[in-house]
């Protein structure tokens, strides 16, 4: 399993059950991070569906149908609308970043005033919809990230539709760089089942922690599925 070789320096979870068992199954089988303390936070949660939570997707498509509304984008009575998880993912990575920023200063001692660049490696593993994804780039990207001397090494294990909506704000809000084999249909998909995805997040201290530079390694991946199955 590519997870398994990784060396976390965090891992935070939502507190879904579901996300929950998958943060405990990625740390059972790692070489590195079997008693890694795990975080749970409420902000990684899925997106609420209102009177569709529960229900089968085909519920969901119906209901969207009828408003006139493409399923992704809509939300159905007390459900929660794309802005509202846009708002969570924000408010969350934003901590992230400080949480990283202060961790980094402290240990090299750096004062407020001094300028200060900190790379960080997020890997998200989601839990959604059925895999269409595959590729041979897993070890490849992984060396390329182990080789940027990053300060952290961040696992966030959280959900399909909530990770959507994460993707959509790191490229949308804060300009996230893409490989240039991604496809448009790869990139408005939800994230597949135990799917992962990996980026480089570099911060840069001066008076105040400056907005983040982000790039994608890989989006989506599946192959430790196909390993999985291989083996």
């Amino acid at each position: 399993m590519y997870l398994r070789h990784i060396r976390f320096t965090h891992v935070f979870t939502s507190d879904l059950i579901r996300a929950k068992q998958t943060t405990a199954s990625i740390l059972t089988h790692s070489q590195h991070c079997k008693e890694m303390p795990v975080k749970c936070d409420a902000r990684l949660r899925e997106r609420k569906y209102g009177v569709a939570e529960g229900r089968p997707l085909s519920d969901l498509k119906a209901m969207a149908k009828e408003a006139g509304e493409p399923y992704l984008s809509f939300t159905p009575p007390g459900g929660e609308t794309l802005d509202e998880v846009k708002a969570r993912v924000k408010d969350f990575f934003e901590y992230l970043c400080s949480l990283v920023a202060q961790e980094a200063c402290l240990e090299k001692q750096v004062s407020p005033g001094t300028e200060e660049n900190t790379e960080t490696a997020e890997g998200s593993s989601a839990t959604s919809l059925p895999n269409h994804h595959d590729g041979p780039e897993l070890e490849s990207n992984s060396k390329e990230a182990a080789s940027g001397g990053l300060v952290a090494n961040i696992l966030v294990v959280s959900h399909g539709a909530y990770m959507r909506n994460w993707i959509g704000y790191f490229i949308s809000d804060l300009q996230c760089s893409l490989p240039a084999t991604l496809t448009k249909a790869e990139l408005s998909s939800v994230t597949p089942n135990t799917g992962i995805s990996r980026f480089i997040v570099k911060l840069e201290m001066r008076e105040s922690l400056l907005p983040p530079q982000i790039r994608c390694l890989f989006l989506n991946r599946s192959d430790h599925l196909r390993d999985m199955s291989d083996s």
